[in-house]
This record gives structure tokens, sequence and C-alpha cells, in this order.
């Protein structure tokens, strides 16, 4: 699947381009002659990362972060995948929170965003707002996440397996581990409890600090895959013109 997305996509390009001899290139054009993409490379690399799954989206996401080895270009593009991952159906998320709640999704919040605002590998954010008028973003996990994930996660670790044994380098890259030190953050990433409370304790570290707000979690409101937090209002780091 790995090879026919990358064909698909015409990622083969990104590797021959490293090629300084140009060799690759050539003898890639002469099979591929009929080939050509309207698309910038940076574009097709994000859409094929977003077609192999979250896996590969978070591969992604951390690549987006490493400027000092990825063309702008790239570095720019990938950076969509932080919040800007297709969202999946807004009435699966409504009917996830109204099974999880008990009760209709607008006996729950008095106003509930059905578009959502930003949407990750993992999971995607709608605005809201509680009974009281406080304004809250509801951050849900996609719906079987975990198994495409078990999935995934058990691919790599094959594939890990299969590099120690025909590459000699395979070994001193321990690249098992590696794989088992991802599985972990990614299984902790998919408890947003674990994330609420993380998100409390920093909270609380910043109580009387003028530098760095965090926003207020509404723990009546979370479980494992829903956490319900104070939205926050103002301009993205990453922004640099507009700050």
């Amino acid at each position: 699947k790995i090879v026919s997305v990358g064909l698909r996509f015409g990622l083969g390009r990104l590797i021959l381009d490293v090629d300084r001899s140009g060799r690759l290139a050539r003898a890639w054009q002469t099979v591929f002659f009929w080939r050509r993409f309207s698309e910038p490379r940076a574009v097709r690399l994000r859409r094929a990362l977003e077609s192999l799954g979250p896996i590969f989206v978070k591969f992604g996401q951390m690549l987006s972060t490493r400027r000092d080895l990825l063309p702008p270009d790239l570095a720019d593009e990938l950076a969509l995948l932080q919040d800007r991952v297709p969202p999946f159906d807004s009435s699966m998320a409504v009917q996830v929170l109204e099974e999880l709640y008990g009760r209709p999704i607008d006996e729950v919040f008095d106003d509930f965003e059905r578009t959502p605002v930003a949407s990750a590998s993992v999971a995607q954010v709608h605005f809201a707002r509680l009974p009281d008028g406080t304004e809250v973003a509801v951050k849900v996990l996609r719906p079987g996440i975990e198994r495409v994930i078990a999935h995934d996660i058990a691919l790599l670790e094959a594939a890990a397996a299969l590099l120690d044994r025909i590459w000699p380098e395979g070994r001193r890259l321990k690249s098992r581990e590696v794989v088992g030190e991802f599985s972990k953050h990614l299984h902790d990433e998919l408890d947003l409890m674990r994330e609420a409370a993380n998100c409390s304790q920093l909270r609380r570290n910043f109580t009387d600090s003028n530098l760095l707000r965090v926003p207020e979690v509404y723990w009546d409101h979370c479980t494992t895959t829903v956490m319900v937090m104070e939205r926050m209002h103002g301009t993205p780091i990453s922004q640099i013109d507009a700050l």
C-alpha cells in the first residue's frame, strides 16, 4: 500500500532529487514518461501521508517542525497536518458525544458548532458554549482510531524487525526500540483524561504567571475520548506577520 500510494502521488521524485548524479532521475523519466503532476511536490507529499493514515500523519507533523532538515516548501505544507487534516463527519462527533453524555447534544451545550475548527490525525475540535455562557473547545477522538493505530503500529514493528535483519546498520539504529517509544506516546495521546490532567497541572503551575495562560479544563464533561476546555482567543505563534 505504501508503494502504491507513493507511485500515485509521484513521491519517487522526492527520493530521486537527492541523487546528485541524475542517473536515477533519467531512468525514472524513461520508465514513467507518461506521468505528469499538476500539484507541487509538497502538496503531493502531504496528501500521500493523509492517505496512509494517522501514523504517517504523525510522522509528517514531526517532520514539519524540523526546518533544519526540510526545504521551506515541504516544511510549510507539512505544517498543515498539525490542524488541517480532513475532518471526519460532524454527525459522528455528535453521535459520540450524545452516547457518552446519555442525552441530546443541545441539552449538554447551549450551542455546539457542527463545523470543526481544527482537525488532526487522532482528534478534531469543535467550539461550543456551556449553559452558563462559558466558551469552550471540545476535542473528540476519531471513531475507531484505536484499531487503526494498532494496525499501523503492527506494520511498523514488522518493518523494524525486517530492517534489523536485512540492513547491517539496523541494529545500531535500534529501530524496534524507536517504534516501541512511538507506540507508547501514541497510546498516551489516545487517553484524553491523561491530557486533561496534564493541562490542569500546567495551569496550576502557572496560576500567578503574567507570561503564560493555560486553559481551564471542565472535568464534568471530560472522558477518555472527549476533552472540554476553556476556549482561548489569540494569534497562533506560527503567524509571524500578524504578530
